[in-house]
């Protein structure tokens, strides 16, 4: 067993889980030579809810934090995050912009794509991982991981396999929720390792107050690498804290080799970032401790939150554990799929509906029935004809890759905001997030009209005589 591997969260995952992603580029800028120092296997700095944020909250151009991280970061190699064919958005976009999206992001200094479909169909990542592989970076392909009766070690290891026969460098174990258990992790590692040849890593989250007993036996069983968070930014919905992974290894045959005095000065720059997050009361103390509910109701931390915000608005909340006992039977009616982006929106906004109207699927929203209708993929069992019936009658379910019948749009993307195009990445900022773009590109161009403005008055001007 070689050494195992350590991907650090810090940059992504872990403030996307514990302060809504809200760490901006000058908070990581001064630490990120010295992460640089650590022997990560990699820094997971972008993907998944980053590119919304930077362009939502922080008026901050993803494509800018991407470069400048570059810069800094000279021996580690940099991770995303990528939903497969919803790329970073929250529905399916055309081949074309995947795959120009693919293109900009390696060509701006991406090495590892972790990419997932959260349908676990292979069909919706396909494109993503060919033009990974074709753009030279490491194509990583990601079991979303979930319970039900059909999701079985049996059926992970064949879904592992497959990613593989596509053409996956790396296969990751994605457990969203923290539903992962120990003894499960160490049969479901060893039987992968047993039938692939590319590297297993493992993700998860310590929601459930698992993931580092989780962590420690799927090493046992053979993982490869795992993904941690440095402390301050540790624990709760997200990942196990690095320090506590790296010292438990040390002296063993697993030994990540990594310097914790090294470690401890990463430690120390972002401990008065989680206490400036702690006041201001975007790091929320109901994310930091055990959620129980997790494993009761495999409802994940986000979700759980949105749920929380949904009912409060319908004056609901005290329905709440009427709408928890509701997902699992949505979920049953719709073929199991696992509750991650955008399936956990959607079984959970019918369960609310289910709930608040009376009666099941009285109110049904477009999202679930282009659900039904196979528009996201193909569900992990076909759902049962009365249930198509009463979602969308008599409409027609495709069975093609849903891809298939989206028209390119480049094109007309890029006629569409030609009046703000300054780089070619403009346009796939667009692509994902119109309106939030377009309202960072006026923020961009009144800003430089400031400083414009400041630069003419600050100007020595003489006059001939």
């Amino acid at each position: 067993m070689a050494q195992v591997k350590i991907t650090e969260t810090v940059l992504r995952d872990a403030h996307q889980s514990l302060i809504a992603t809200r760490l901006t580029t000058d908070e990581m800028i001064p630490i990120l030579e010295q992460l640089d120092k650590i022997g990560y296997h990699s820094l997971e700095m972008w993907g998944g809810a980053t590119f919304d944020s930077c362009l939502r909250y922080l008026n901050e151009d993803p494509w800018d934090r991407l470069r400048i991280i570059r810069k800094h970061i000279k021996n580690t190699k940099l991770q995303m995050l990528l939903r497969g064919q919803n790329i970073l958005g929250y529905k399916h976009y055309p081949d074309d912009v995947l795959i120009e999206f693919v293109k900009k992001a390696i060509a701006n200094g991406i090495d590892v794509v972790r990419i997932f479909d959260a349908l676990n169909d292979p069909r919706n990542i396909r494109v993503a991982l060919e033009t990974t592989k074709k753009e030279g970076a490491h194509a990583q392909a990601a079991i979303a991981y979930t319970i039900s009766p059909v999701h079985t070690t049996d059926a992970f290891v064949k879904l592992a396999k497959e990613f593989e026969s596509m053409g996956a460098d790396s296969i990751a174990i994605k457990d969203m929720s923290g539903l992962l258990t120990p003894y499960v992790a160490y049969e479901l590692v060893k039987k992968i390792k047993g039938e692939i040849n590319v590297p297993l890593q493992v993700h998860s989250h310590a929601t459930s107050g698992l993931a580092s007993m989780t962590y420690l036996k799927a090493i046992e069983a053979g993982a490869d690498i795992i993904d941690t968070a440095i402390s301050p930014f540790a624990l709760g919905t997200s990942q196990p804290p690095t320090e506590s992974i790296v010292a438990a290894l040390q002296g063993t045959e697993y030994d990540t080799k990594i310097d914790m005095e090294e470690l401890n000065l990463v430690s120390e720059y972002f401990a008065p970032l989680r206490e400036k997050y702690l006041k201001n009361g975007l790091m929320n103390t109901k994310v930091l401790g055990v959620d129980i509910q997790t494993l009761l109701y495999q409802v994940p931390g986000g979700m759980l939150s949105n749920l929380v915000s949904q009912l409060t608005t319908q004056n609901s909340l005290n329905k709440l554990e009427d709408v928890l006992k509701e997902i699992p039977r949505v979920r049953e009616d719709l073929g199991y799929p696992p509750l991650v982006t955008p399936t956990s929106q959607i079984i959970g906004t019918q369960a609310v509906f289910n709930v608040i109207g009376g009666e099941r699927y009285k109110i049904v929203p477009n999202e679930v029935k282009s659900y039904v209708k196979g528009m996201y993929g193909r569900p992990t069992v076909q759902i049962k004809d009365e249930i198509v019936k009463k979602i969308i009658g008599n409409e027609e379910v495709i069975t093609c890759r849903p891809a298939d019948l989206i028209p390119f749009e480049m094109e007309s993307l890029k006629k569409e905001i030609s009046q703000y195009i300054e780089k070619d990445e403009d346009v796939l900022s667009y692509a994902l997030f119109p309106q939030v773009a377009i309202n960072y590109f006026k923020y961009r161009e009144s800003k430089r009209y400031a400083i414009d403005e400041d630069l003419v008055n600050k100007e020595d001007i003489t006059y001939p005589v």
